[in-house]
């Protein structure tokens, strides 16, 4: 089962005897083995490529299920002495994948000689039981309830303008007059900005000529003078330190922001993601080094429901 979750994993035979050390031909009569045991052909092979057939990827699954589980039991056997040992497949998302998770990992994994790490740096949603991700950093203001997920950080949605954008432009002093302004918004995002105002959330619908799918595409637009852009602190905090950007309405404030490990939902917890995401929690917590140094005045988040 390990041999068959690494040739899937690596997408090659040749990948997969290079990490578990093994000579390719081992690996190949290892997989035929298992597809004859079962009776059924798991991986479709071409002089070129493989992939899973129908029955290969519903068994991958139950592999990864069963192995977690005797991960976890040879943990609690073996207490302090356990090496954890095998893949973690994370999905991150850019920005923040880039700038907070790629500078933790070296520390990680040289605490963890027996784990390899995938970081999967990408914007989008994706469903982690298609993908085969082991867990996925989901920022949110509102997670799923039906997500299985740990909180292990926070951040604060900030709006920003330059000096000299807000010099030609004027300052807004309500979110109301941001319909008057050029708005830098993220592609995709059908939800207004929301602000606290009077005792109640309001959503204030925004407008602009230049939207994209990247927080710091968003960021270096504002910086140029060319518009106000709503941003977390991960991201913005180099720009305001440095007084590229001012934060705009902070007397309103915005919606506090969970930095989320999520799971998928038909698995357990393997020793070796959970290792990972204490980790990560450990480092980030409610204290995260992105919020250090700035004015308190600009983190007046609060949770938020709609």
């Amino acid at each position: 089962m390990n041999v068959f979750l690494r040739v899937a994993e690596a997408g090659s035979f040749a990948a997969a005897a290079k990490h578990l050390d093994l000579a390719r031909s081992m690996v190949t009569r290892t997989v035929a083995g298992l597809e004859a045991h079962l009776g059924t052909k798991l991986i479709a092979r071409s002089t070129r490529s493989l992939r899973l057939t129908s029955e290969g990827a519903v068994y991958l699954e139950r592999c990864r299920e069963i192995l977690s589980l005797v991960e976890a039991a040879e943990g609690d056997l073996a207490g302090n002495q356990f090496q954890l040992r095998g893949l973690i497949r994370v999905g991150v998302p850019l920005s923040f994948g880039v700038r907070h998770v790629a500078p933790l990992v070296g520390e990680f994994l040289a605490s963890h000689p027996g784990l390899d790490l995938d970081l999967d740096f990408d914007d989008r949603r994706v469903n982690l039981i298609e993908t085969g991700l082991d867990m996925a950093i989901r920022i949110t203001s509102q997670l799923d309830p039906t997500q299985v997920a740990r909180r292990i950080g926070r951040a604060r949605f900030l709006t920003l303008a330059s000096p000299d954008y807000l010099a030609r432009h004027g300052r807004p002093r309500h979110p109301a007059e941001l319909a008057q302004h050029e708005c830098l918004d993220y592609t995709g995002s059908s939800r207004p900005w929301a602000y606290w105002v009077d005792g109640e959330w309001r959503q204030v619908p925004v407008r602009g000529r230049l939207r994209a799918n990247n927080g710091d595409a968003l960021l270096d637009a504002a910086v140029r003078g060319l518009g106000i852009c709503a941003q977390p602190s991960f991201i913005a905090a180099p720009a305001l330190r440095s007084g590229a950007l001012e934060v705009v309405l902070p007397e309103y404030p915005t919606p506090e922001l969970g930095i989320h490990a999520v799971f998928p939902g038909n698995r357990h917890l393997s020793a070796r993601v959970r290792a990972f995401t204490d980790y990560l929690a450990a480092r980030m917590g409610d204290t995260p080094s992105w919020e250090l140094n700035l004015p308190p005045q600009t983190l007046a988040g609060k949770p938020f429901s709609a």
